[in-house]
């Protein structure tokens, strides 16, 4: 190979390791934001006595359903979890004058992204 290939070669290659590391640090500064974001949603969870209908494991009370699994429930897409808090709706109140836009995205963060068992929830909001 020529010295005009090789330092071709060498300066893609350079692009390519940096490109590389800033990606995985992007990856991991979404992952850490998103692991808080989830963090306050339970804290929010638990403050505002969402617990108190859903129950503290998510597992649902006579007054509320259960919310795991909602995750994988194509039925409760962002948006509608969202207009579910902000309205509320059947027996749910409104949080829209007690929750911030970005509380309600910590609490569906948390959501979203809790354990799927009822052991695991209480577990994990422990912590």
């Amino acid at each position: 190979m020529n010295p005009a290939m090789r330092r071709s070669s060498l300066s893609s290659l350079s692009f390519c390791v940096f490109f590389l590391a800033g990606a995985a640090a992007l990856a991991a500064q979404s992952l850490s934001s998103d692991t808080s974001a989830a963090s306050a949603g339970a804290l929010l969870f638990r403050q505002t006595g969402c617990g108190h209908c859903h129950g503290a494991d998510l597992a649902g009370t006579k007054k509320g359903p259960s919310l795991i699994g909602i995750k994988d429930d194509s039925k409760w897409p962002v948006e509608k979890m969202r207009d579910q808090i902000l309205n509320g709706g059947k027996k749910m109140p409104s949080f829209a004058d007690s929750l911030s836009d970005d509380e309600i995205a910590q609490v569906i963060t948390f959501l979203r992204s809790a354990p799927q068992t009822a052991t695991s929830v209480a577990s994990s909001e422990k912590k």
